[in-house]
């Protein structure tokens, strides 16, 4: 009876999240906090769950401590949520430069906000916006201020990613006044709950990291099974594409390559306009080029010769809906959008704005952003590739068509002004030679007056790299190629074909097996180069992550390889696949400033523990489609399953710990039940399931094990894609 109990609210506590965080897609985040986070039958479900696991293990007589420990930190976790719950203070506090106060907003019951009042009062001294260098993309908020407390004074500054703690209160900095004197200030003050929450996730830490290792526990009798001992096998798909032709009026290669090294302002940060110019035909095009002519060719072919390529068929029109009402192709000249000097799209663009935003009329808007971008390219307007610093050491990068500080010397202003016509009027001649010329000068002048602005020549040679090599395209092509014959291969092996000799197998194995490093080394290389350019882990976005995940399935692969052969081939297959993923157009492999919030190392560990946790449950779901695939074999790939299966719960579990200490110290607030938040306590509760093999008897047999790996694989897919794509909340840029 109890057990049934407990597995009754279990699920029934994974639904009402689960469904939380759709009613907050379309409620708003006050409504479902109200409605079901701080509901009281929401905290009544966590409490009986809490009582019935304790009367469980008590009825069981549990008496190994590790099992304890494990569930026991569930229970101190909880109770330092209801305690936060209980007994946390929160709110908003507004500060203008030099004044002082000790008011502020405090947030009620059910996000009610009322009028508070701190013990000591706060002096605001200033408040500093710090930025990337020659750039308006913010690097850092910082706020500093006087902490008044009777005849005491203490200095206080808070930034992102910096709290300030006075007495039983911290500050974080939240937002700031559009005219940069005053800045908003988050009030935290939860002096109970935190202490014994963080008690809790240490306990959770050691005891998942005990989980692997102790000698009596489940996941050593697994690494003990002879099942491990055999093997099995996979499928999946292959993917390729080509173009053919040339377009005419073109600007040479070498002439092209030339502007492609320049460097230029580009999402809020300087990069060489070869850059610009592959993300400008990815955009438009959809392609890195056009018709055997380079990203930079494209660029200054536009740029140079417009007229002519507006009759080109350039502009990439997906929506089907929209290609039918109006005639177009999937790839259309831009001169098609233009009739008897009319804009063609120009009603359909006026009635989305006016609330029409029906499939074509989104689809209109998606090619009118791509004309957009072209319109810009012609008259120069994206190009910031000239700077100028002030005498006060600030440097700012201009397009031609900018307006000019008053400040700036007349030769130089006439210079940025006019440089791009003179050198047309030099590429209309064709007199290659002198627009060279013009653009060595424009190099000899960026390094002149680009500054401290420029990137360093490490930085400068890393993304050229980068831009040479289209990393994830090859690699996901080459290793969904090699995982296909690596699965023909092992299911020779597996069926004792006589072709495999003894010799070819040792031929076959090391080939497979130095492939696979090669793979990951240059998985490697291409992710270490978008570290050294953006000077940040490569994490920020889903076009990392998925490399990053690709990244830790190699690594897993080549460490068991050699006693799992099959795990080559899911090494292979898995990596590629994750790659073909990074490759889709919803994943922006551009490179931009990171948010100042998400430059903390807490982050970089918070999201490679969890990348490593996503990687080991993939490999679980592959070995559950061919554990139902291949009956024989269910025994052994139950086995492998569970091998990934702990230290991928484990991982899970270290990954949320951590990202719990890092929203505590950005925002003040360890859980704060975001839709991607709530997801992965999902996901980590429904592989827990599994785990439980010695309570629930199904999972001791391979079937049902199997068909249960392959439903939970749905709510990792939907931690990971369905909160990006169809949810909303704080974990948008992930």
């Amino acid at each position: 009876m109890i057990k049934k109990t407990t597995c009754f609210i279990y699920v029934a506590l994974l639904v009402a999240m689960a469904t939380a965080t759709m009613v907050e897609n379309s409620h708003g985040t006050n409504y479902a906090h109200t409605a079901i986070y701080g509901s009281w039958w929401f905290v009544l479900m966590w409490t009986a769950l809490t009582a019935l696991g304790v009367a469980y293990l008590l009825n069981r007589h549990v008496r190994h401590w590790g099992t304890w420990m494990l569930h026991g930190s569930m229970v101190v976790i909880l109770v330092g949520a209801l305690l936060t719950h209980l007994t946390a203070t929160k709110g908003k506090m507004h500060l203008r430069e030099g004044e002082t106060t000790n008011a502020y907003i405090a947030e009620g019951d059910g996000h009610d906000m009322r009028n508070a009042m701190l013990p000591f009062s706060l002096q605001l001294q200033r408040f500093e916006t710090s930025y990337h260098a020659g750039t308006s993309a913010a690097a850092d908020y910082e706020s500093v201020f006087t902490v008044i407390d009777g005849h005491e004074r203490q200095r206080g500054r808070v930034s992102m990613n910096h709290i300030f703690s006075y007495r039983s209160y911290r500050f974080y900095q939240a937002s700031y006044d559009a005219d940069g004197h005053g800045t908003v200030l988050a009030v935290n003050s939860d002096p109970w709950g935190i202490p014994v929450t963080y008690t809790g996730y240490a306990l959770l830490f050691f005891s998942l990291l005990f989980m692997l290792v102790d000698p009596k526990g489940p996941y050593r009798r697994v690494l003990r099974s002879d099942l491990l001992r055999k093997g099995a096998l996979m499928g999946l798909l292959l993917f390729a594409l080509a173009t053919s032709g040339r377009a005419q009026s073109t600007v040479p290669r070498a002439t092209a390559d030339k502007l492609g090294r320049l460097c230029m302002l580009y999402n809020d940060r300087i990069c060489p306009v070869e850059t610009y110019a592959l993300d400008f035909c990815k955009k438009v095009y959809d392609a890195r080029s056009y018709k055997g002519l380079t990203a930079n060719q494209v660029l200054a072919g536009w740029l140079f010769y417009g007229n002519e390529w507006a009759t080109e068929p350039f502009i990439r029109v997906k929506g089907s809906a929209l290609r039918k009402q109006m005639g177009l192709e999937s790839h259309s000249a831009m001169a098609n959008f233009f009739v008897m000097g009319q804009y063609t799209l120009g009603p359909l663009i006026e009635e989305y704005y006016q609330g029409n935003t029906d499939k074509v009329h989104q689809q209109a808007l998606e090619v009118d952003r791509k004309l957009m971008l072209v319109m810009e390219l012609r008259h120069a307007a994206s190009l910031h590739l000239l700077p100028y610093t002030t005498p006060h050491g600030v440097t700012t990068w201009y397009a031609p068509t900018d307006t000019l500080p008053q400040t700036m010397n007349h030769q130089q202003a006439l210079y940025i002004r006019s440089v791009f016509s003179l050198m047309a009027q030099d590429v209309a001649a064709g007199r290659w030679d002198r627009v060279d010329e013009f653009l060595n000068k424009m190099d000899r002048y960026q390094h002149v007056f680009g500054g401290r602005t420029l990137p360093s020549a490490p930085r400068y040679q890393a993304e050229r790299a980068l831009n040479a090599v289209p990393f994830a395209t090859v690699l996901f092509m080459v290793n969904l190629t090699l995982g296909l014959i690596a699965l023909f291969y092992i299911m020779g092996r597996m069926t004792e074909a006589r072709w495999i000799t003894p010799r070819r197998r040792r031929w076959a194995d090391g080939t497979f097996a130095a492939l696979l490093g090669l793979s990951f080394l240059a998985l490697t290389a291409a992710m270490a180069l978008r570290w050294m350019v953006s000077g940040n882990m490569p994490l920020s976005n889903g076009y990392e992550t998925m490399l990053l995940l690709a990244w830790f399935v190699e690594a897993i692969a080549l460490l068991m390889q050699r006693r799992f052969r099959i795990v080559m081939v899911f090494g292979f297959l898995l990596s590629g696949f994750f790659l073909l993923v990074s490759h889709i157009n919803a994943m922006d492999p551009a490179i931009g400033q990171m948010m100042p919030v998400l430059n903390s190392p807490l982050l970089s560990i918070h999201v490679s523990v969890i990348m490593m946790s996503y990687a080991l449950l993939s490999l679980t779901f592959i070995c559950a489609v061919m554990g139902l695939l291949m009956r024989r074999h269910e025994g052994e790939l139950q086995a492998l399953s569970q091998l990934f299966l702990y230290p991928a719960v484990a991982a899970m579990g270290i990954g949320i710990f951590i990202g719990a200490i890092w929203a505590n110290v950005s925002w003040g607030s360890y859980w704060s039940w975001d839709s991607k938040e709530t997801w992965a306590l999902i996901t980590f509760m429904v592989y827990a399931i599994a785990l439980h093999g010695g309570s629930l008897p199904a999972f001791r047999r391979p079937r049902p094990y199997h068909w249960f790996m392959v439903l939970a694989f749905l709510s990792l897919i939907m931690t990971y894609f369905g909160v990006n794509y169809l949810l909303s909340g704080m974990h948008s840029y992930a």
